[in-house]
């Protein structure tokens, strides 16, 4: 599996944070949208915004990586609670042109976890969802970093590490 060499990237580029709120907050049209930085957890950044129609303020945890090699390759993860508070999403945003049948690949700490199934492409990005179980949750509060796999060929992966400082943090002050 190949990997590249990635760096956190500041969430100050628009097109990559104005897509992962709209994701984050469900609003598929508003890709504008920027949200406000709420507080920032290690490697990790609480983002507020009013989607229209919501009748409180949406929140998630947001972290996006880079490959340094690759200006198309990058990744932008995106966990929440739902308004009723009932279920706990991960939502990753990977590039255009990844395999779609392929799924994205987690690794925690070099161990497989498992893969996500893609549910939708946007003009920006293609998203992948899993709802968290407290186990899962539990991993990510454990794991030191997290290792998503996108494919562009059924036999080459490309490799994110993304870090995991201030997940569980982030995630308890999640509103």
């Amino acid at each position: 599996m190949g990997r590249s060499t990635l760096r956190t990237r500041s969430m100050g580029h628009r097109s990559a944070v104005g897509l992962a709120v709209a994701l984050a907050l469900g609003l598929t049209g508003a890709a504008h949208a920027q949200g406000a930085v709420r507080s920032v957890h290690g490697d990790w950044q609480i983002r507020c915004d009013n989607p229209p129609g919501a009748q409180s303020e949406q929140c998630a945890l947001i972290q996006s990586v880079v490959a340094e090699d690759r200006s198309n390759a990058g990744l932008t993860v995106i966990v929440l609670k739902t308004a009723d508070q009932k279920s706990k999403l991960m939502r990753v945003v990977a590039p255009l042109g990844v395999l779609l049948p392929s799924g994205l690949g987690l690794k925690l700490d070099n161990q497989d976890v498992g893969r996500a199934g893609f549910v939708r492409c946007l003009p920006n990005g293609c998203v992948a969802e899993v709802v968290m179980d407290d186990k899962l949750l539990g991993q990510l509060r454990t794991a030191k970093t997290a290792t998503f796999i996108i494919f562009e060929t059924p036999e080459e992966g490309i490799g994110f590490p993304l870090s995991l400082n201030g997940i569980g943090e982030g995630y308890d002050k999640l509103p």
